[in-house]
């Protein structure tokens, strides 16, 4: 069993894709038109045949109510491993991303938390 495709529930699919390409540096995978909205994947550049993550529309009532409630108890939706955890808080924050925990470690690990600007908290960590 292998994980190759994973999601997050984002406000507006286009704005996520711009986010999620041009600041995070993903790289889109797919798209592909479904009415409103689209089949949308971005992947890493360093795994292109790795798992994807789809930018997920949240016009479900469900996925709004969800998506709100653990952005206002501080959780991330999901998490992105780094090789330099200081070089990439430091990257983002020049490109103005808004980061709701600096470089913090914890125990092994070191982890940071930012605002994706899509209805998101998305860590991102360094063991």
């Amino acid at each position: 069993m292998k994980i190759k495709l994973s999601s997050v529930f984002v406000e507006d699919q286009d704005k996520a894709l711009q986010f999620y390409t041009e600041i995070l540096g993903f790289v889109k995978k797919e798209e592909i038109p479904l009415g409103n909205a689209k089949w949308l994947t971005v992947v890493s550049p360093d795994e292109p045949d790795g798992t994807e993550l789809v930018l997920e529309p949240n016009g479900n009532p469900v996925a709004k109510t969800y998506q709100k409630a653990i952005f206002e108890q501080g959780i991330p939706t999901t998490a992105f491993a780094v090789e330099d955890i200081q070089n990439e808080y430091e990257r983002l924050k020049n490109l103005g991303v808004v980061f709701h925990t600096e470089p913090t470690t914890m125990g092994e690990a070191t982890i940071a938390v930012f605002d994706d600007t899509c209805g998101n908290l998305i860590q991102i960590y360094q063991v």
